[in-house]
């Protein structure tokens, strides 16, 4: 297939060819009424007319895109996503599994993941990643912990694996799924940050290409497309692509957005197209621009990560959010920042396109001249000291529902069950989730995450040093 071609920008160019007059939705009319300069971006914004297909019942121009998708990434069948990878999570988990079914999942996953589950009414059983030492971050679970999760639990119905983490780091993961599917189970695959991962000269290999039944990936992350913009790939035929299809139509907006679409379809024809040249350009970019770094500032250590795109920035006087404070001053602003250091995510550029690399590297450094040296005791990593590899919620998704709570004093919480997701964001991946025993662990976690500076998600009362956690006697939510 022509990967240079984009069906649905040529669907939209035709339509605005035409010189269309809009007496239909959005109230925006073709751009009419428009915020001073967007007018030329809002008339791209249109709605499912004559020529320009519908994503729900795709047969023209979405149609042709997404088969153009299938085929780059060489699966059975593709999707557009415009409510970002969180409705592909969704959608994928709500397909696959029903209630009581044991899952296995990552307890390093997105919070979308875990309100898959809840969806789902399943029975989540948590497998603890590993940790690794040199980035200070959790990867992917062990070959072992999953063996023995198969001990434990030989009716599980399907796996669910975040690969590559939101750092950037990947793991056996063709083992495992080897092992999942040696059960009879489906392997489902958040790979949010992994949409990349088809040029494999120098990037890792995609769940894909590994054996997963479903993999989720955000275009937006790694490639250049909207804000929400994402992909699900069914790879096997075994799978139910109806019933994704069907809650698809449910999750996703019934007014699926033609600029969000569009960047999606040339995310895809960026990615197909690009050629050796491209990536030697990439990484010589980066990696002067790297060498920049660490040669402007002595105190600067720099952490690779498996995918080349990402790297970490520490400073010896600064926690990561002390050091993303310093950069956001100078404008400078990064992915996400965590006790020990800042990540950033780098461009896909393609042979001769700008970047401003030498602009950032003196920013950085205009950032740095101002710290003074200071002792910094760093947390003790909270994956690190988990013994604990297998665990389960204490209360069933049903015997949450409607199940009355009360809000507590942070040490009071040890040994009671959670009643809310709360959240560091980013990364995104929850520290209690409903249902689960809150440990003397994570509580102290909590606290150095609070008084670090980091930013939470979810109900909560931090700022009173406060979280709830269900009542021993049933009754409604108060």
């Amino acid at each position: 297939m022509n990967q240079k071609r984009m069906p649905i920008i040529e669907a939209l160019e035709n339509h605005k060819k035409k010189n269309p007059l809009s007496f239909h939705v959005p109230g925006h009319k073709n751009g009419l009424i428009s915020p001073v300069g967007m007018d030329k971006i809002f008339q791209y914004d249109v709605t499912e007319l004559t020529g320009l297909d519908d994503l729900h019942s795709p047969t023209d121009a979405i149609a042709e895109a997404q088969k153009l998708l299938s085929d780059h990434y060489n699966s059975e069948k593709s999707y557009f996503l415009v409510n970002g990878s969180t409705v592909g999570n969704l959608a994928m988990i709500l397909a696959i599994c029903e209630e009581n079914d044991v899952v296995f999942v990552q307890r390093n996953c997105h919070k979308s993941i875990l309100n898959g589950l809840m969806l789902a009414k399943v029975q989540p059983v948590f497998l603890e990643p590993e940790w690794d030492p040199v980035s200070l971050t959790p990867t992917g679970i062990s070959l072992q912990t999953l063996q023995q999760a198969f001990r434990d639990y030989p009716n599980c119905k399907a796996c669910i694996f975040t690969y590559p983490t939101y750092y950037g780091m990947t793991y056996e993961l063709k083992l495992l799924i080897e092992e999942v599917h040696n059960h009879g189970a489906y392997v489902l695959v958040d790979e949010a940050h992994g949409s990349h991962f088809t040029f494999t000269l120098t990037f890792p290999k995609s769940s894909i290409e590994l054996g997963a039944d479903i993999t989720v990936q955000s275009a937006h992350k790694m490639l250049p497309a909207m804000t929400m913009g994402s992909y699900l790939h069914v790879n096997n035929k075994s799978v139910p692509y109806k019933r994704i299809e069907y809650f698809l139509s449910i999750l996703q907006s019934s007014s699926p957005s033609y600029l969000i679409m569009a960047s999606l379809d040339f995310a895809r024809s960026y990615l197909a197209t690009y050629q050796s040249d491209d990536l030697i350009y990439t990484l010589n970019e980066m990696e002067k621009f790297k060498q920049s770094l660490v040669e402007m500032n002595t105190r600067i250590k720099l952490v690779e990560s498996n995918d080349p795109l990402k790297i970490l920035i520490r400073y010896e006087e600064l926690t990561g959010y002390e050091l993303l404070e310093k950069f956001e001053e100078q404008g400078v602003y990064c992915e996400l920042a965590d006790p020990y250091q800042v990540l950033m995510i780098l461009p896909l550029l393609k042979n001769g396109a700008e970047h401003s690399y030498i602009q950032a590297s003196q920013k950085i450094n205009n950032a740095l001249k101002t710290v003074t040296p200071k002792e910094l005791k760093y947390i003790q990593p909270f994956y690190k000291d988990t013994d604990k590899k297998i665990s389960t919620l204490s209360l069933t998704y049903r015997e949450i529902e409607n199940k009355d709570f009360k809000w507590v004093n942070l040490d009071e919480a040890i040994g009671q069950i959670a009643a809310k997701m709360i959240t560091p964001y980013p990364p995104g991946i929850p520290l209690f989730v409903e249902g689960e025993e809150i440990t003397g662990g994570s509580i102290e976690y909590l606290k150095q995450l609070f008084n670090l500076g980091a930013k939470f998600q979810g109900e909560h009362l931090l700022h009173e040093k406060k979280i709830a956690v269900l009542n021993k006697i049933g009754g409604n939510i108060k």
